[in-house]
């Protein structure tokens, strides 16, 4: 996917109709052309002590601020046509729909992709948080829970991740596998680590490739992996370098 609309709402308060603030960038050909910010006069008209401590927005930062059609009248012309992509895409998928239906607008049913979701079966273990994930993908995120600097670094984790001709493989992903090897002790098949690790198929596959070229893994038959061992002969290595996979 090299075209998409990452989007950030920030809310006043805990219903899904107060996004106070929203964050746009356009990715073409994955590389970000356009950006917009806008601060929002929320419904209902009133910031809570856990949301304004989340990220700093107040009722004197809103009060003056345009209401969300027009704010939206801005935004459309600039996403249409393209899906949108969420950093945990429940919450700002829920925002955008309520927020439609609170002021009776007919709603474009946007396409919706979520980079949290995408990144938890990219990296099973650990944590997903946005500033996390968007390190990892090379996004220095200094201003977490400011809209637009969350939808930016939203859209750094899409273009790694989302790149269908250059499906990330990184060095967690292939410690984790070769740390599977390890722990099984015998030959596994790519499925088996895929379903056995929570992971796309096509992640794994990147991860043995990666591994068989450092020397980590070897095919003992076909279709099969294994971790190398200390004690492995000369022999096996061989093996590792002309069996095809």
């Amino acid at each position: 996917m090299k075209d998409f609309a990452a989007i950030d709402f920030e809310t006043a308060n805990a219903e899904p109709t107060s996004v106070c603030a929203v964050g746009i960038v356009v990715v073409k050909n994955c590389e970000i052309t356009d950006s917009f910010y806008s601060l929002i006069r929320p419904v209902p008209e009133y910031h809570n002590y856990w949301c304004t401590r989340v990220h700093g927005l107040t009722e004197e930062d809103t009060c003056d601020a345009p209401v969300f059609p027009e704010v939206w009248a801005q935004i459309a012309p600039k996403i249409e046509g393209l899906p949108l992509v969420a950093h945990n895409k429940s919450f700002d998928e829920h925002c955008l729909r309520s927020v439609f239906r609170c002021y009776r607008m007919d709603y474009p049913d946007y396409e919706f992709h979520c980079t949290l979701q995408k990144s938890r079966r990219v990296w099973p273990y650990g944590h997903h948080n946005l500033d996390i994930i968007a390190e990892r993908c090379g996004y220095d995120l200094r201003q977490h829970h400011h809209a637009l600097a969350d939808a930016e670094a939203c859209a750094a984790i899409a273009i790694k991740l989302f790149n269908t001709e250059d499906d990330p493989w990184f060095w967690e992903t292939s410690e984790f596998v070769f740390r599977k090897l390890q722990e099984n002790g015998e030959a596994l098949k790519a499925d088996t680590l895929a379903e056995v690790m929570k992971m796309e198929r096509k992640a794994i596959d990147n991860a043995l490739k990666q591994l068989k070229k450092d020397g980590k893994v070897y095919s003992p038959k076909r279709g099969y992996y294994a971790a190398v061992r200390d004690n492995l002969t000369e022999t096996a290595e061989t093996t590792n370098k002309n069996r095809e996979d």
